[in-house]
C-alpha cells in the first residue's frame, strides 16, 4: 500500500517548476516506515547528556568556545524528510525554470528521482548537524541537530552494538560538526556561495568544475577535522564501531550500491579519509589546537594539493 501510494503521488506531480516538492515530501513518506519514537525518559535524557558531554569535552580537546544549536530533536524518518525536502528545495531552487521540451514528463521524473534519493537518506541517516544554509529570514549563527531515533536503534541492533555506546558514538560526531562551525562564522555563506555558483552553472547547463572541486576540498577539512576532534575526544574505543559499520555499507546489495554512487555518499567516506589523514599529520607535528587554525578564515582553508602533502600548509601557516 505505502509504495502504491508513493507512485501515485510521484505521477500525479504538478506544478510549474521542475520538481513538485509537494509530491516528493508525499511519495517520500508514503514508501518509508517512519519508525517509532517510543522512548523512556531515560532514553530521552541519554540523548541529552551525550549532547552535552561531547560539547563539553570537544571544547575541552579543541580549544574552540562554540555553543550547541538552540534545535536539538529526537526525530523520526517522517520529520527528517520533512526537514530535508525543504533544504534540497532551497539547494534546486535554480534549476526550477529547466524542465525541458516535456515539463510534465520531466516533472515527474524529477519528482521521482528524488523521491528515491530521500527514500534511501531518510532510511539511513543517523545524526545529522544542519548549519541550515541557503534558508530565508534565517541567521548565519543558527543551526540545528537531529537524531533519527529508529535509524540509530536500527542499526545498533544490527551491528549487535551496545544501545547507549553508539547513541553517544553518534552525537559526538555531529557535535564535532557544530564546534567546526561555531569556530568559523564565516563557513555557511563560504558554502552557500560556491552552492549557488555550481547550481547555476548547471541550470546553465554546465558543470563549473573548479567550483565542485573548491567544495569538495573544503567538505573534506569539514569531515576531516570532525575525525579528529572525535579521535581526542571520545571518551572509549570506537574503531569497532566504524569497521562494522563500513562492513555494513560494503555488504549492501547492488541497487543500494548504486544510490549511494549517484548521491555522492561513496564521495563522503573518501573525503573522511583524506581529511583525517591531513589533520593527523598537522597535529602530530603542531597540536590540535594550531589545527583549528583552518577555520580563522577562508583563505587558511588548505588546498586540495595541500591535503595531500600536508607540510605545505603548515609552511603556508607559519
Amino acid at each position: 500500500m505505502g509504495l502504491y501510494r508513493s507512485m501515485r503521488a510521484v505521477t500525479g506531480a504538478s506544478g510549474s517548476g521542475a520538481i513538485d516538492w509537494s509530491a516528493v515530501a508525499e511519495a517520500t513518506k508514503a514508501a518509508t516506515d517512519p519508525g517509532s519514537l517510543d522512548i523512556d525518559d531515560a532514553e530521552r535524557e541519554g540523548y541529552a547528556t551525550d549532547v552535552r558531554d561531547a560539547r563539553n569535552r570537544v571544547r575541552e580537546v579543541s580549544g574552540i568556545d562554540f555553543d550547541l544549536p538552540e534545535t536539538v530533536e529526537i526525530i523520526n524518518r517522517h520529520h527528517w524528510t520533512d526537514n530535508n525536502v525543504e533544504t534540497f528545495e532551497r539547494v534546486m531552487a535554480p534549476l526550477e525554470d529547466h524542465v525541458g521540451m516535456f515539463p510534465s514528463a520531466a516533472r515527474k521524473i524529477n519528482s521521482g528521482t528524488m523521491t528515491v534519493a530521500l527514500s534511501f537518506l531518510a532510511r539511513n541517516v543517523l545524526g545529522q548537524y544542519d548549519p541550515l544554509l541557503l534558508a530565508e529570514g534565517v541567521g548565519a549563527d543558527e543551526h540545528a541537530l537531529y537524531f533519527v531515533h529508529p535509524n540509530i536503534q536500527r542499526v545498533a541492533d544490527t551491528l549487535d552494538a551496545d544501545n547507549d555506546r553508539f547513541r553517544r558514538w553518534i552525537a559526538f560526531h555531529e557535535v564535532t560538526h557544530a564546534a567546526e562551525f561555531g569556530a568559523a562564522p564565516w563557513l555557511p555563506g563560504h558554502l552557500e556561495t560556491r552552492m549557488e555558483q555550481a547550481v547555476d552553472r548547471l541550470a546553465d547547463g554546465d558543470v563549473d568544475r573548479e567550483t565542485l572541486g573548491e567544495l569538495d576540498t573544503t567538505m573534506t577539512a569539514v569531515e576531516g577535522y570532525a575525525e579528529l576532534l572525535m579521535d581526542r575526544a571520545f571518551d572509549d574505543e570506537y574503531e569497532d564501531l566504524r569497521e562494522e559499520l563500513e562492513k555494513r555499507r560494503q555488504g549492501r546489495g547492488p541497487v543500494q550500491k548504486l544510490i549511494r554512487r549517484v548521491l555522492g555518499l561513496s564521495m563522503k567516506r573518501r573525503q573522511y579519509e583524506r581529511g583525517k589523514d591531513f589533520f593527523d599529520s598537522v597535529a602530530d607535528a603542531r597540536g590540535i589546537e594550531y589545527a583549528g587554525k583552518v577555520w580563522e578564515q577562508p583563505e587558511n582553508l588548505p588546498s586540495d594539493d595541500e591535503i595531500e602533502e600536508p607540510g605545505l600548509w603548515l609552511q603556508r601557516m607559519d
